[in-house]
């Protein structure tokens, strides 16, 4: 069984060999400490990995060191991170947005990282695909405070923003699939540790609408779907999985979700994938803590099929590396079914 049969049988919750293993991000740092030179598709390789995750190609213009304006408008700056973090939207008012023009989703520039990844990977490991759904680019386009203050203030606004983001990637989608991709993530966050970023009264009033509409419209076109969210999600638990994903992820610890009670009540319906803790276990416990941590999460999450291991949200820059080996050799120990822990 290859790494892309073994992801789309968990997908569907089917029989595979072992569970499979991926990150949506794996740090520089981690990556160079543990395999000193490597590119982060060599890594996938050399620790048996299971997917290449790809994001799609946007220009963005350098304002000044450190910061830039990207495609979509908005103004980005590097963190410590591999990712850049938006600090500044580019839509004010309703007038704005009637004037205001995406990227162009068709571009064939937008696919050159993602026709590579194909070209070089496709049937030896999984490729999948970074899209959005409903939030990261109304807050991107807004600004995150704008943005949360204009869900009550504004709601028209922020329901356009809803419906381009929705209109983009499912032609984003469409233009993807017809490449040859099969799995794709959407990394829009719901919810903070304490819970939504909104009432589910007006996640439902504002965004679900929408959500339901991309979920669907990928399944249409074929695609299995992953849902990204951190956070407490169990106000609105239901909401996300109904449009009908086939996987859930991260399963957020810090905000009190757990990957047993979801199993129990939606492993008949969803894969999951997570959740060894990256703020604190990857990060600052033992080696011998992270084994118990990672075998529990193969005991609660693996049986039955439908089950990724991986972190609670990424492999970032303050993990450490041992750590992250501690937890992939546990895999390899104890991950292949029967599970026998």
């Amino acid at each position: 069984m290859n790494s892309e049969e073994r992801i789309i049988n968990t997908l569907c919750r089917k029989e595979v060999d072992r569970v499979p293993v991926f990150e949506w991000t794996i740090d520089k740092k981690v990556i160079n400490a543990i395999c000193p030179g490597h590119t982060y598709e060599q890594f996938v390789y050399d620790m048996n990995l299971d997917a290449i995750c790809i994001d799609l190609d946007y220009e963005k213009e350098e304002i000044e060191p450190g910061i830039f304006r990207d495609e979509w408008g908005a103004l980005k700056k590097y963190s410590t991170e591999e990712h850049s973090v938006s600090f500044k939207g580019c839509i004010k008012t309703l007038k704005d947005f009637k004037k205001y023009e995406p990227p162009d989703p068709h571009s064939p520039d937008r696919f050159i990282t993602l026709e590579k990844a194909l070209n070089k990977h496709k049937g030896k490991k999984a490729i999948i695909l970074h899209l959005n759904d409903v939030v990261s680019i109304p807050r991107s386009l807004l600004g995150y405070e704008e943005f949360l203050m204009d869900t009550i203030s504004e709601p028209e606004l922020v329901k356009n923003l809803v419906e381009l983001s929705v209109d983009i990637n499912l032609k984003l989608a469409k233009e993807a699939t017809a490449r040859g991709i099969k799995i794709i993530y959407t990394g829009d966050d719901f919810a903070y540790n304490s819970g939504p970023l909104v009432s589910p009264e007006r996640f439902k009033e504002i965004f679900y609408k929408g959500y339901s509409k991309v979920m669907k419209g990928f399944k249409e076109l074929g695609l299995y779907v992953i849902k990204h969210t951190d956070g407490n999600i169990w106000p609105i638990i239901d909401m996300i999985i109904s449009p009908g994903i086939d996987c859930l992820d991260p399963i957020d610890p810090q905000a009190g979700m757990d990957i047993s009670s979801v199993k129990s009540r939606y492993g008949d319906r969803i894969a999951i994938k997570g959740n060894v803790d990256c703020a604190h276990t990857l990060t600052f416990a033992t080696k011998e803590e992270v084994i118990e941590e990672t075998k529990k999460c193969l005991h609660d999450g693996a049986p039955g099929w439908g089950y990724i291991l991986s972190s609670s949200n990424s492999i970032h820059s303050a993990v450490k590396p041992d750590n992250y080996i501690a937890m992939l050799e546990t895999l390899k120990k104890y991950g292949k079914y029967p599970i026998k822990i």
